[in-house]
Protein backbone atom coordinates (compact mmCIF):
# COMPACT_ATOMS: atom_id res chain seq x y z
CA UNK A 1 0.00 0.00 0.00
CA UNK A 2 1.15 3.35 -0.70
CA UNK A 3 -0.88 5.95 1.46
CA UNK A 4 -2.85 5.01 4.55
CA UNK A 5 -5.18 7.68 6.35
CA UNK A 6 -6.55 7.43 9.52
CA UNK A 7 -9.98 9.55 10.41
CA UNK A 8 -13.37 10.14 10.22
CA UNK A 9 -16.29 10.12 7.45
CA UNK A 10 -18.98 12.35 7.95
CA UNK A 11 -22.40 12.06 5.10
CA UNK A 12 -23.08 15.28 4.10
CA UNK A 13 -27.25 16.49 3.36
CA UNK A 14 -26.85 20.08 1.51
CA UNK A 15 -30.07 22.27 1.01
CA UNK A 16 -31.16 22.09 -2.77
CA UNK A 17 -31.34 25.76 -4.46
CA UNK A 18 -29.10 27.92 -1.49
CA UNK A 19 -32.52 27.55 0.49
CA UNK A 20 -31.73 27.54 4.62
CA UNK A 21 -31.78 24.81 6.95
CA UNK A 22 -35.22 25.83 8.54
CA UNK A 23 -36.86 26.30 5.00
CA UNK A 24 -35.05 23.47 3.00
CA UNK A 25 -37.42 21.36 1.54
CA UNK A 26 -34.76 19.08 -0.01
CA UNK A 27 -31.46 18.05 0.55
CA UNK A 28 -28.62 15.68 -1.77
CA UNK A 29 -26.24 13.67 -0.23
CA UNK A 30 -22.63 13.62 -0.16
CA UNK A 31 -19.66 12.12 1.17
CA UNK A 32 -17.34 13.96 3.49
CA UNK A 33 -14.44 14.86 5.46
CA UNK A 34 -10.89 15.37 5.13
CA UNK A 35 -9.29 12.27 5.28
CA UNK A 36 -11.50 10.78 3.14
CA UNK A 37 -11.39 13.52 0.59
CA UNK A 38 -7.65 13.19 0.99
CA UNK A 39 -7.52 9.34 -0.08
CA UNK A 40 -10.05 9.76 -2.78
CA UNK A 41 -7.75 12.65 -4.53
CA UNK A 42 -4.64 10.32 -3.71
CA UNK A 43 -6.41 7.09 -5.45
CA UNK A 44 -7.39 9.30 -8.56
CA UNK A 45 -3.93 10.34 -8.67
CA UNK A 46 -2.35 6.56 -9.08
CA UNK A 47 -1.60 5.68 -5.36
CA UNK A 48 -2.67 2.66 -3.70
CA UNK A 49 -4.54 4.18 -0.76
CA UNK A 50 -6.41 2.32 2.48
CA UNK A 51 -8.69 3.88 5.13
CA UNK A 52 -8.42 3.15 8.95
CA UNK A 53 -11.27 4.53 10.79
CA UNK A 54 -14.91 3.04 12.56
CA UNK A 55 -18.07 3.91 10.60
CA UNK A 56 -21.63 2.43 11.61
CA UNK A 57 -23.21 -1.02 10.36
CA UNK A 58 -25.84 1.45 9.14
CA UNK A 59 -26.80 2.86 5.71
CA UNK A 60 -24.66 5.60 5.76
CA UNK A 61 -21.90 3.25 6.66
CA UNK A 62 -22.48 1.28 3.73
CA UNK A 63 -22.79 4.21 1.17
CA UNK A 64 -19.36 5.22 1.89
CA UNK A 65 -18.13 1.38 2.13
CA UNK A 66 -19.27 1.60 -1.63
CA UNK A 67 -17.68 4.71 -2.45
CA UNK A 68 -14.32 3.70 -1.25
CA UNK A 69 -14.31 0.22 -3.18
CA UNK A 70 -15.21 2.25 -5.83
CA UNK A 71 -12.11 4.43 -5.73
CA UNK A 72 -10.26 1.89 -5.27
CA UNK A 73 -9.72 2.57 -1.54
CA UNK A 74 -8.91 -0.57 0.64
CA UNK A 75 -10.98 -0.84 3.12
CA UNK A 76 -9.73 -3.97 5.07
CA UNK A 77 -8.63 -1.77 8.18
CA UNK A 78 -12.36 0.03 8.42
CA UNK A 79 -14.74 -1.00 11.76
CA UNK A 80 -17.87 -1.70 11.17
CA UNK A 81 -19.59 -1.33 14.39
CA UNK A 82 -23.02 -2.74 15.38
CA UNK A 83 -24.88 -0.40 17.58
CA UNK A 84 -22.98 2.41 16.42
CA UNK A 85 -23.98 5.20 13.76
CA UNK A 86 -22.32 7.21 10.97
CA UNK A 87 -21.40 10.47 11.78
CA UNK A 88 -23.60 13.15 9.33
CA UNK A 89 -24.07 16.59 8.72
CA UNK A 90 -26.48 19.48 7.34
CA UNK A 91 -25.00 22.36 5.30
CA UNK A 92 -26.94 25.27 3.78
CA UNK A 93 -24.54 26.69 0.89
CA UNK A 94 -24.65 30.39 -0.49
CA UNK A 95 -21.63 31.76 -1.95
CA UNK A 96 -21.08 34.47 0.73
CA UNK A 97 -21.25 31.82 3.50
CA UNK A 98 -22.21 28.60 4.11
CA UNK A 99 -24.39 27.16 7.53
CA UNK A 100 -23.22 24.25 9.09
CA UNK A 101 -25.04 21.73 11.40
CA UNK A 102 -23.48 18.64 13.02
CA UNK A 103 -24.22 15.23 14.23
CA UNK A 104 -20.91 13.40 15.29
CA UNK A 105 -21.03 13.17 18.74
CA UNK A 106 -20.11 9.77 19.76
CA UNK A 107 -20.19 8.48 16.38
CA UNK A 108 -18.34 5.61 15.40
CA UNK A 109 -15.72 7.46 14.37
CA UNK A 110 -15.16 9.08 16.98
CA UNK A 111 -14.61 6.09 19.23
CA UNK A 112 -11.36 5.03 17.37
CA UNK A 113 -8.78 3.87 19.41
CA UNK A 114 -5.32 2.85 19.62
CA UNK A 115 -6.29 -0.61 19.55
CA UNK A 116 -7.74 -0.11 16.08
CA UNK A 117 -4.86 0.91 14.43
CA UNK A 118 -3.43 -1.84 12.23
CA UNK A 119 0.55 -1.80 13.20
CA UNK A 120 1.21 -4.10 10.40
CA UNK A 121 -0.75 -2.02 8.01
CA UNK A 122 0.70 1.48 8.87
CA UNK A 123 4.49 0.02 9.33
CA UNK A 124 3.82 -1.47 5.41
CA UNK A 125 2.56 1.45 4.19
CA UNK A 126 4.87 4.26 1.95
CA UNK A 127 3.10 6.89 4.23
CA UNK A 128 0.62 7.59 6.72
CA UNK A 129 -1.80 10.64 6.49
CA UNK A 130 -3.19 12.00 9.61
CA UNK A 131 -5.35 14.95 10.35
CA UNK A 132 -6.17 17.48 13.23
CA UNK A 133 -9.85 16.81 12.83
CA UNK A 134 -9.20 13.41 13.65
CA UNK A 135 -7.33 14.12 16.83
CA UNK A 136 -10.23 17.00 17.74
CA UNK A 137 -12.98 14.80 17.84
CA UNK A 138 -12.27 12.21 20.57
CA UNK A 139 -9.82 11.59 23.29
CA UNK A 140 -9.34 8.78 22.07
CA UNK A 141 -9.02 9.68 18.52
CA UNK A 142 -6.50 11.88 19.24
CA UNK A 143 -4.51 8.84 20.73
CA UNK A 144 -5.13 6.67 18.07
CA UNK A 145 -4.21 9.10 15.73
CA UNK A 146 -0.38 9.68 17.68
CA UNK A 147 0.06 5.94 18.23
CA UNK A 148 -0.55 5.63 14.36
CA UNK A 149 2.24 8.27 13.86
CA UNK A 150 4.48 6.53 16.47
CA UNK A 151 4.04 3.56 14.68
CA UNK A 152 5.13 4.97 11.18
CA UNK A 153 7.77 6.32 12.53
CA UNK A 154 9.51 3.44 13.92
CA UNK A 155 8.99 1.78 11.12
CA UNK A 156 9.93 4.52 8.29
CA UNK A 157 6.71 5.73 6.65
CA UNK A 158 6.38 9.11 5.99
CA UNK A 159 4.14 11.00 8.21
CA UNK A 160 2.03 13.48 6.32
CA UNK A 161 -0.11 15.98 8.54
CA UNK A 162 -2.51 18.63 7.70
CA UNK A 163 -3.43 20.21 11.26
CA UNK A 164 -7.04 21.11 9.84
CA UNK A 165 -8.05 23.37 12.72
CA UNK A 166 -11.73 24.03 13.67
CA UNK A 167 -12.15 26.26 16.16
CA UNK A 168 -15.79 24.73 17.01
CA UNK A 169 -13.76 21.53 17.61
CA UNK A 170 -11.59 22.13 20.45
CA UNK A 171 -10.07 25.07 22.27
CA UNK A 172 -7.01 26.65 20.88
CA UNK A 173 -4.36 26.05 23.46
CA UNK A 174 -4.72 22.80 23.13
CA UNK A 175 -4.79 22.47 19.72
CA UNK A 176 -1.62 24.21 19.64
CA UNK A 177 -0.46 21.80 21.78
CA UNK A 178 -1.58 18.89 19.86
CA UNK A 179 -0.34 20.35 16.35
CA UNK A 180 3.22 21.20 17.80
CA UNK A 181 3.45 17.60 18.98
CA UNK A 182 1.87 16.03 15.77
CA UNK A 183 4.31 18.41 13.48
CA UNK A 184 7.45 17.25 15.20
CA UNK A 185 6.24 13.70 14.51
CA UNK A 186 5.67 14.32 10.57
CA UNK A 187 7.75 14.49 7.37
CA UNK A 188 5.48 17.03 5.18
CA UNK A 189 2.91 19.64 6.90
CA UNK A 190 -0.28 21.34 5.22
CA UNK A 191 -1.01 24.35 7.16
CA UNK A 192 -3.07 26.49 5.26
CA UNK A 193 -2.40 30.26 5.96
CA UNK A 194 -5.46 31.15 8.03
CA UNK A 195 -4.83 28.59 10.33
CA UNK A 196 -1.43 28.78 10.18
CA UNK A 197 -1.66 32.45 11.72
CA UNK A 198 -4.18 30.85 14.38
CA UNK A 199 -1.94 28.29 15.70
CA UNK A 200 1.65 29.77 15.84
CA UNK A 201 0.38 33.83 16.24
CA UNK A 202 2.42 35.00 12.87
CA UNK A 203 1.09 36.94 10.18
CA UNK A 204 3.83 36.84 7.86
CA UNK A 205 3.21 33.70 5.31
CA UNK A 206 7.69 33.05 6.09
CA UNK A 207 6.80 33.36 9.32
CA UNK A 208 4.39 30.66 9.48
CA UNK A 209 6.79 28.45 7.45
CA UNK A 210 9.24 28.92 9.59
CA UNK A 211 7.22 27.73 12.78
CA UNK A 212 6.00 24.73 11.27
CA UNK A 213 9.56 23.77 9.31
CA UNK A 214 11.21 24.83 13.25
CA UNK A 215 9.43 21.91 14.76
CA UNK A 216 11.21 19.29 12.58
CA UNK A 217 9.65 18.16 8.88
CA UNK A 218 11.61 17.73 6.14
CA UNK A 219 8.89 19.83 4.09
CA UNK A 220 6.08 21.83 4.78
CA UNK A 221 3.58 23.18 2.34
CA UNK A 222 1.77 26.39 3.40
CA UNK A 223 -1.65 26.58 0.97
CA UNK A 224 -2.58 30.10 -0.13
CA UNK A 225 -5.64 29.12 -1.45
CA UNK A 226 -6.37 31.39 -4.23
CA UNK A 227 -2.61 32.64 -4.10
CA UNK A 228 -0.78 29.58 -4.83
CA UNK A 229 1.54 27.93 -1.89
CA UNK A 230 4.94 28.23 -0.38
CA UNK A 231 6.71 25.22 -0.63
CA UNK A 232 9.42 24.58 1.90
CA UNK A 233 12.10 22.02 1.98
CA UNK A 234 15.53 21.47 3.62
CA UNK A 235 15.73 25.09 3.64
CA UNK A 236 15.10 25.63 0.28
CA UNK A 237 11.83 28.17 0.03
CA UNK A 238 9.71 28.37 -3.13
CA UNK A 239 7.04 29.59 -4.39
CA UNK A 240 4.24 27.62 -6.23
CA UNK A 241 2.11 29.54 -8.49
CA UNK A 242 -1.95 28.90 -8.09
CA UNK A 243 -3.54 27.54 -11.36
CA UNK A 244 -5.85 29.83 -12.29
CA UNK A 245 -9.75 29.42 -12.38
CA UNK A 246 -12.65 30.79 -11.23
CA UNK A 247 -13.92 28.98 -8.16
CA UNK A 248 -17.09 27.49 -7.96
CA UNK A 249 -17.08 25.71 -4.46
CA UNK A 250 -14.04 25.41 -2.79
CA UNK A 251 -14.74 22.27 -0.51
CA UNK A 252 -12.14 19.40 -0.21
CA UNK A 253 -9.90 21.56 -2.11
CA UNK A 254 -7.25 21.54 0.31
CA UNK A 255 -7.91 17.96 1.21
CA UNK A 256 -7.02 17.30 -3.19
CA UNK A 257 -3.82 19.60 -2.75
CA UNK A 258 -2.53 16.86 -0.10
CA UNK A 259 -3.84 13.76 -1.47
CA UNK A 260 -2.39 14.70 -5.04
CA UNK A 261 0.61 16.19 -3.64
CA UNK A 262 1.23 12.83 -1.07
CA UNK A 263 0.29 9.93 -4.55
CA UNK A 264 3.19 12.06 -6.70
CA UNK A 265 5.72 12.40 -3.76
CA UNK A 266 5.30 8.32 -2.87
CA UNK A 267 5.63 7.71 -6.76
CA UNK A 268 9.03 9.42 -7.08
CA UNK A 269 8.56 13.34 -8.06
CA UNK A 270 10.09 16.01 -5.58
CA UNK A 271 8.78 17.89 -4.04
CA UNK A 272 8.88 20.83 -6.13
CA UNK A 273 7.05 18.19 -9.02
CA UNK A 274 4.47 17.51 -6.39
CA UNK A 275 3.44 20.79 -5.38
CA UNK A 276 2.93 22.37 -8.52
CA UNK A 277 1.12 18.89 -9.46
CA UNK A 278 -1.11 19.22 -5.83
CA UNK A 279 -2.02 23.25 -6.84
CA UNK A 280 -3.41 21.78 -10.22
CA UNK A 281 -5.23 19.39 -8.24
CA UNK A 282 -6.49 22.11 -5.77
CA UNK A 283 -8.15 24.30 -8.08
CA UNK A 284 -9.53 21.79 -10.59
CA UNK A 285 -11.42 20.54 -7.09
CA UNK A 286 -13.27 24.19 -7.25
CA UNK A 287 -14.46 23.99 -10.28
CA UNK A 288 -17.75 21.57 -9.15
CA UNK A 289 -19.72 21.19 -6.08
CA UNK A 290 -19.06 19.20 -3.64
CA UNK A 291 -15.91 17.46 -1.87
CA UNK A 292 -15.63 14.10 -4.38
CA UNK A 293 -17.70 15.06 -7.40
CA UNK A 294 -14.72 17.42 -8.60
CA UNK A 295 -11.49 15.67 -7.46
CA UNK A 296 -9.52 15.17 -10.81
CA UNK A 297 -7.78 12.04 -11.60
CA UNK A 298 -4.08 12.23 -12.92
CA UNK A 299 -4.61 12.33 -16.33
CA UNK A 300 -6.70 15.87 -16.39
CA UNK A 301 -4.56 17.13 -13.99
CA UNK A 302 -1.77 16.56 -16.44
CA UNK A 303 -4.06 18.15 -19.22
CA UNK A 304 -4.49 21.06 -17.39
CA UNK A 305 -0.93 21.40 -15.85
Amino acid sequence: MDIIAIGEPLLEFSTVGHETLERAGQFSTGFERDTSNFLVAAARSGARTGYLTRIGADPFGEAFLRLWQAEGIDTRHVVRAAGERTGVYFISRHPASSVFTYYRADSAASRLAPSDVPEAAVAAARALHVSGITQAISLTACDAAFHAMTVARAAGTLVSYDPNYRPQLWPLERARAVVTRSVELADVAFPNIEEGRLLTGAQDARAVVDWFAARGPSTVVLKLGADGALLWHEGTLTEVKPHPVVPIDSTGAGDAFDGAFMANLVSGATPAEAAHYAAVAGALTTQGHGAVGPVPTRATILAAG
